[in-house]
């Protein structure tokens, strides 16, 4: 698109007449209210529209030796820099067909010869106007993308600032470290960027659900603030009664994601993954798991993402209750869940991407 004049100053106008006689009628005609450029014929007319400052406007011959005006017109419209410059073809041609021709090439309106100055001063009037209002409207439309680009980064940034919160208070009442979130966000991205190839999930793993399962995945655990911390934070193995407890986690998790998200109209896509990895991520694939007993695809896909990252981290990790497995031996169990625990084509992922696991755990590990 071209650019706007200055305020104050004339429109540009490029007259385009094979004729010098018109050439001058014309200018005489206009020269007091725009600026004025003139071609005698294509070819100058083309070189005119290559330089700077562009018309606003061209009033252009349609019978002109070489090359005609349909002519013109059409690479006036093919070139993006010139493509929004309104042509009106000015011709002694009146019959409905000729000016087919003439719109199809992509001129805006048409002013038959022998002229009259009233009407070309309307017509020129009436489309830089129209014009200078297409520009108008496409610089609001552009301040108002900028602003709304500005604003969603703003929105952006306090979810991820709340998401840092919340997976923070999570992290001061367990023994699991930062750096297990940060672990078990990049696993799971990892997994859900290779899914995304097969066909099975492409529809599921667009570039926006990866990036929110990557920004959710550190709420997995948010339930366990409801968690007593004689049972959270015990040394030992759990009985039964506490381990029944525990559990309650998934559920707690969900239900507070689920508090903030009511009473919303629509549905919050980042809000409802993070409710399915809190509620889901330790439900198993043959449907043993808790907190509902799901089984296969009725698991959300975000959770059997989850579920593995999770169960891996937690296996090459040091815990009270246990040392850091090492990768092989917790790839060996991930293996050995595949189909009972963990989604086949999970388990499937995870065998492409160990070397990236690896450098996941490496590059966030837990300090000594």
């Amino acid at each position: 698109m071209t650019g706007t004049r200055a305020p104050g100053d004339k429109p540009r106008v490029l007259v385009v007449d094979d004729e010098p006689i018109n050439l001058k009628l014309l200018a005489d005609l206009l020269r007091d209210s725009y600026g004025l450029s003139v071609a005698k014929d294509g070819p100058q007319a083309l070189a005119r529209l290559a330089a700077d400052p562009p018309p606003d406007l061209v009033l252009l011959d349609v019978m002109m030796p070489g090359m005609d005006g349909m002519e013109v017109c059409r690479r006036i419209k093919d070139d993006p820099r010139t493509a929004d410059i309104p042509v009106i073809f000015i011709t002694a041609m009146g019959q409905p067909h000729d000016e087919a021709r003439g719109f199809a090439a992509g001129a805006v309106d048409y002013i038959t010869k022998p002229i009259s100055p009233p009407v070309v001063l309307a017509r020129l009037r009436t489309h830089i106007a129209l014009r200078d209002a297409r520009h108008a409207l496409s610089d609001e439309n552009r301040t108002l993308e900028r602003r709304i680009a500005e604003r969603t980064r703003d929105l952006q940034r306090v979810q991820d600032v709340t998401i840092r919160a919340l997976a923070s208070l999570a992290e001061t009442r367990d023994n699991e470290t930062g750096n297990h979130i940060r672990r078990t966000q990049h696993y799971v991205r990892a997994l859900a960027l290779h899914l995304r190839r097969d066909p099975r999930f492409a529809s599921q793993l667009d570039e926006e659900t990866i990036d929110l399962l990557y920004k959710s995945a550190p709420l997995h655990d948010i339930g366990k603030v409801g968690i007593p911390d004689a049972i959270l934070l015990k040394p030992g193995k759990l009985d039964d009664d506490e381990f029944a407890i525990m559990k309650t986690h998934a559920q707690l998790g969900h239900d507070a994601i689920f508090v903030a998200d009511e009473g919303d109209h629509e549905e919050i896509a980042f809000l409802r993954i993070a409710r399915e990895i809190a509620h889901g991520h330790h439900e198993k694939w043959d449907g043993s798991g808790y907190p509902r007993g799901l089984s296969g695809e009725a698991i959300p896909l975000s959770a059997r993402l989850m579920a593995l990252a999770d169960v891996y981290d937690a296996l090459i990790s040091k815990r009270i209750y246990k040392p850091a497995f090492p990768h092989a031996k917790a790839a060996s169990i991930i293996r050995e869940g595949r189909g009972n625990h963990f989604d086949p084509a999970v388990v499937d992922a995870f065998d492409a991407l160990e070397a990236e696991f690896q450098d996941i755990s490496v590059r966030y590990k837990d300090e000594d």
